[in-house]
């Protein structure tokens, strides 16, 4: 098989879906409000509910926001597992549904951030099977129109925001897994003993 014949719609939705199924998902899977809140360092970003916050700016429509500040800290602020789902969900695939595949419109100003473990998942597996079914439908040629001026950079081709959409999931969802890692060996076990 040559280039020219393979499937690279196909191709660029495997590598995400390969390490969505065979990795990712069954990590997330049981995530409870204690691990999805829960930070090791104290004044780390998060979900807050509404005017709990102290951080410069918290974005949000409904009653939990994310916390924020612009520019951004340096050292970047630490954020917990609720923080990193909802920029998954928020600015990673949501706002990119409404850009490119018609979902309703999307911002870190306009979501109803979830304020459980659960609600997260589910916006988050609704976000996944918006992002796929647009992707699935570029087909082949779709993956070299230009992104538009939708995107900072308007001239790159379909295919090249499909890779850094899984590599954003990717690495953002990997650190979401090292966090639950880290709150199973850090949270003592009913016995005293940490686990």
């Amino acid at each position: 098989m040559n280039a020219d014949e393979l499937d690279w719609n196909r191709t660029l939705r495997e590598q995400w879906e390969v390490h969505w199924k065979h990795q990712l998902r069954a990590r997330l899977e049981g995530l409870t409000d204690d691990e999805y809140f829960w930070s090791p360092v104290p004044g780390a970003w998060t979900v807050r509910p509404r005017g709990s916050s102290t951080a410069p700016i918290q974005a949000g429509a409904g009653d939990f926001t994310i916390d924020f500040a612009f520019p951004q800290p340096v050292p970047a602020a630490f954020t917990t597992i609720a923080w990193r789902l909802g920029h998954v969900i928020v600015g990673v695939l949501a706002a990119r549904n409404a850009a490119h595949f018609g979902a309703p419109a999307a911002s870190y100003e306009t979501w109803e951030y979830a304020g459980s473990a659960a609600t997260a998942l589910d916006q988050l597996e609704t976000q996944l099977d918006i992002w796929l079914a647009g992707v699935r439908g570029l087909g082949d040629a779709g993956l070299r129109v230009p992104v538009g001026a939708k995107e900072p950079f308007p001239e790159v081709p379909m295919a090249d925001l499909v890779l850094h959409i899984h590599r954003e999931l990717i690495h953002h969802l990997s650190e979401v897994c090292l966090l639950r890692d880290l709150y199973l060996h850090m949270k003592p076990a009913t016995n005293g003993a940490t686990r």
